[in-house]
């Protein structure tokens, strides 16, 4: 498989402190890549750092072999990096189908354009985003109303819109019921499948973790000290020692299987 991403010895310092100490991995092309931690481990601080909100303090970040440290963040997403955050941020007196519509203009570079009819273009390619993630029938809703599990599918048909290579998804449950989580999750999973689209997730849940990613590198103090599948990183015992002071993960669940 082909390389979306890659980070070579990727650093961020502020001050005397080092968030993100030496990080280099690859993602593949149609791989869905989890990226976890514990709070302050320096997950925040590598994403910023790959859509170009932050500058590296050293090391770089190649898209499909580009190097792309040092681009602003909006000329990043033009090459095709998408991005949902942890919090949604939504014209919430539009409708669901106007806020696609607007990303969608946003990407045939439309939106300086603005004419009285503009409600009507793209309507068709915003119906079939919204279809892909469940949320067509809610097409005519304002935002405003929606429960919090659909505004995070609609975030994702958004991000969509781009036609991304690369979706970066910084806690995508977040606030999220377990049910929610799990829906979202899948969905993430089967369009990972489906269009190919490369993605890179932090997440503090981890069942969602183990039931859907293909790979997990674990970040703690700014390096990486883990990166495998569910059950080698489920057996670490340095990421058992970081989590759960010695502990094992899922030990509850795994006393009764």
């Amino acid at each position: 498989m082909s390389i979306v991403l890659e980070t070579k010895g990727l650093s961020k310092s502020f001050g005397g402190i080092v968030a993100v100490d030496d990080v280099s991995f690859q993602l593949k092309k149609g791989e869905l890549l989890a990226l976890i931690g514990p709070n302050g481990a320096g997950k925040s601080t590598c994403f910023n750092m790959l859509m170009g909100q932050l500058s590296p303090t050293a090391g770089d970040v190649y898209l499909s072999g580009e190097r792309i440290n040092g681009l602003r963040p909006r000329q990043i997403w033009r090459k095709g990096v998408g991005r949902t955050f942890q919090i949604t941020a939504t014209y919430s007196s539009m409708t669901v189908v106007e806020n696609v519509q607007m990303a969608l203009l946003s990407h045939h570079k439309q939106v300086f354009r603005f004419k009285p009819y503009a409600h009507r273009m793209y309507h068709a390619d915003a119906i079939a985003l919204l279809e892909k993630v469940g949320m067509s029938e809610q097409a005519e809703r304002h935002c405003a109303v929606l429960a919090y599990g659909d505004l995070k599918r609609m975030e994702l048909a958004i991000a969509l819109a781009h036609e991304p290579v690369l979706l970066l998804m910084d806690e995508p449950t977040a606030g999220m019921a377990p049910k929610e989580r799990v829906a979202l999750m899948q969905l993430t999973a089967d369009i990972v499948r489906d269009e190919q689209v490369s993605v890179l997730f932090t997440e503090h849940d981890m069942d969602v973790v183990f039931a859907h990613a293909h790979r997990i590198m674990v970040l703690n103090r700014g390096k990486l000290i883990a990166e495998g599948n569910a059950t080698e990183i489920r057996n670490s015992p340095l990421v058992q020692e970081v989590y759960l002071g010695g502990g094992t993960l899922f030990a509850e669940e795994d006393a009764h299987a």
